[in-house]
């Protein structure tokens, strides 16, 4: 099963820079995932975003930041692994090297599968 696991940005505490040891953790981390299979991809996304919607054919697009900053995704990670659990597992690793935040994990549905199964 594929997750994708993600962060959103607390605009209240904003975050510390990373240190130089949390950068070599963070990267000893990474590593393992890509090596083990458990990782598929990673990255950090660039808060500056423009918003399409569509009405009746007609688009407007809109260029941020916005004011709802908490709909943001910052960081992310698609991770393939057995178990929801073991998704869980990979996220408190993740929140244990970078310290307090908020993260999201979302399960990726293979095609034909349905919500919620």
């Amino acid at each position: 099963m594929r997750y994708f696991l993600y962060t959103t940005p607390d605009p209240a505490n904003p975050p510390a820079p990373p240190s130089p040891e949390m950068f070599a953790e963070m990267g000893q981390f990474i590593e393992e995932g890509f090596r083990n299979g458990t990782l598929v991809s990673t990255g950090a996304l660039d808060p500056i975003v423009t918003k399409i919607e569509n009405t009746k054919g007609s688009f407007t697009l809109t260029d941020g930041p916005f004011t709802e900053a908490k709909e943001l995704v910052v960081g992310w990670a698609i991770v393939n692994v057995e178990t929801k659990e073991q998704a869980i597992e990979l996220s408190k690793r993740f929140w244990g090297i970078v310290g307090d935040g908020t993260g999201i994990i979302q399960r990726i549905l293979d095609q034909g599968e349905t919500p919620g199964s």
